[in-house]
C-alpha cells in the first residue's frame, strides 16, 4: 500500500495555510468592466453560493468512517477542510459586496446538490461527489482569471486555487486508502461510475457556467478536455498502488511533490 499524508499531519497543513494566505488588495475595489461583469458575475453568484454549505452531512460520514478506520483525528482535519471552503466562499461573497451585487439566495445546480446530499451514504460517496467537483474548480477559477483583470478577483482566484490542489490531494488519498481491500473488478465498476458521475458533474458546470468559462477562454470542447485531463490525473492517483509521477500530458501544477509533501500549484504570473 502507498504511503499517504495522515490526518494529523493534515490538520497541521490546514492550520498552517489558514495562518498563510495571500494579501488581498480589497482597498483597489471590483474594478470589472461592464463587459466583465455581464460575463461573469452571474456565475461567481452561483459558485459563491456552493461555497457556503455548512457541511453538516459530510461531517457526520466523517465521524462514522474515522470510527470504523480507527482514525479520530480525521474528524478535525475534515472540519478544517469544510473551514476552508467556507472561506472560499467569504471571500467570493466579499468580492460580491465590493462589486455591489447581492448575493444568490438558491440557485437550481446547488438546491439539486443540497437534495442529493442527503442521500450519500458514507465518506466514499461524498469524496467521490467533491473530488469531481474541485477538479471543475481548478478549471473553472482559472478561467475567471483570465476572464477578469480585477486585482482583486484575481488573488481570490489565485488563493482559491492553491488552496484546491491541496484539497485534491486530500481527497483522493483517501480514496485510494478506502478502495485498496477491492479486487481489480470492483475496482473496475466503480471506476466505470465515478465516469458517469464525472460526466454528469462536468455537463452541469458547464449549463449553469458556460458563459464565464467562454469569457475565460474555455469554449466546451477545451473546458471538457482540461477537466477530464486533470481527473485523468486523479483516479490515478486513487490506485492503492500509485506513486506522484507525471504521466503523459499532466499539468503541471498537478505532476509535482511526493509521497509526504503536499503539492505546490504552480500558478501563472499574474498581469
Amino acid at each position: 500500500m502507498r504511503s499517504i499524508t495522515s490526518s494529523r499531519e493534515w490538520i497541521a497543513h490546514y492550520q498552517a495555510n489558514a495562518a498563510n494566505q495571500l494579501p488581498i488588495p480589497w482597498e483597489a475595489g471590483a474594478q470589472l468592466t461592464t463587459a466583465q461583469a455581464d460575463a461573469i458575475i452571474p456565475s461567481l453568484r452561483a459558485w459563491q453560493l456552493g461555497e457556503t454549505s455548512e457541511g453538516v452531512q459530510m461531517l457526520a460520514a466523517a465521524r462514522r468512517y474515522a470510527q470504523q478506520a480507527a482514525d479520530p483525528e480525521f474528524v478535525e482535519a475534515v472540519k478544517l477542510f469544510i473551514a476552508e471552503e467556507q472561506r472560499h466562499g467569504k471571500l467570493l461573497g466579499r468580492f460580491l459586496d465590493l462589486h455591489g451585487t447581492p448575493r444568490l439566495r438558491r440557485n437550481w445546480g446547488d438546491s439539486i446538490f443540497r437534495k442529493l446530499r442527503h442521500l450519500l451514504p458514507n465518506m466514499e460517496c461524498w469524496t467521490t461527489v467533491v473530488i469531481g467537483v474541485e477538479t471543475l474548480a481548478l478549471v473553472y477559477y482559472r478561467a475567471i482569471m483570465e476572464a477578469s483583470e480585477s486585482p482583486v478577483l484575481r488573488t481570490i482566484c489565485r488563493q482559491i486555487l492553491k488552496d484546491e490542489v491541496h484539497h485534491l490531494r486530500f481527497q483522493y488519498e483517501r480514496l485510494a486508502l478506502i478502495g485498496a481491500p477491492r479486487g481489480p473488478v470492483a475496482r473496475l465498476l466503480i471506476s466505470l461510475l465515478q465516469r458517469v458521475l464525472f460526466a454528469a458533474t462536468t455537463i452541469a458546470v458547464w449549463v449553469d457556467h458556460h458563459r464565464a468559462l467562454r469569457a475565460g477562454g474555455y469554449p466546451f470542447r477545451r473546458f471538457w478536455q482540461a477537466a477530464w485531463q486533470r481527473m485523468e490525473f486523479h483516479w490515478h492517483q486513487m490506485r492503492p498502488d500509485a506513486r506522484p509521477a507525471r504521466l503523459a500530458n499532466t499539468p503541471p501544477e498537478l505532476a509535482r511533490g511526493d509521497s509526504k509533501t503536499v503539492v505546490d500549484f504552480q500558478l501563472p504570473a499574474d498581469a
